[in-house]
């Protein structure tokens, strides 16, 4: 991991990215809303990663990287990680589902308003106890 300048960037980039959820919920378009969401986590814990300069691999859910390397992270992160880490593995279980559907589920039907405030307060929190860290 050589380039911690990245974190500035994945947390700038969760800026806009939650703007844009802000649209996706405009246009009650739930099921984006849960997946993009999912994504603003997925940066914003990366973000946190590297700028404690801890490797990743190119997964959706870092939770148990997280949890493994907890010591190097900063105590008020340690605080939330249990918070953190759960919302990560929540948000990845709805990633491919709020995406693509299934044969016997449309993301349209399946997913609700209430589905939509949960994820994108999901990632407004994770953005803004990783901010704290990598824009202090």
């Amino acid at each position: 991991m050589r380039n911690i300048d990245l974190a500035v960037d994945y947390i700038k980039r969760c800026g806009a990215r939650l703007a844009a959820l802000k649209t996706l919920h405009e246009q009650k378009s739930w099921p984006d809303v849960v997946r993009e969401s999912q994504e603003v986590v997925e940066l914003a814990l990366k973000a946190l990663l590297r700028k404690k300069g801890i490797d990743f691999p190119r997964i959706h859910d870092v939770s148990g990287i997280l949890e493994e390397k907890a010591e190097l992270l900063p105590q008020e992160v340690q605080r939330d990680l249990d918070k953190l880490c759960q919302i990560s593995r929540s948000a990845r279980r709805d990633r491919e589902i709020a995406f693509y559907g299934a044969e016997d589920l449309s993301p349209l039907e399946f997913y609700s308003e209430e589905d939509a405030k949960k994820a994108m307060d999901d990632a407004k929190y994770v953005v803004r106890v990783v901010k704290k860290v990598v824009l202090p």
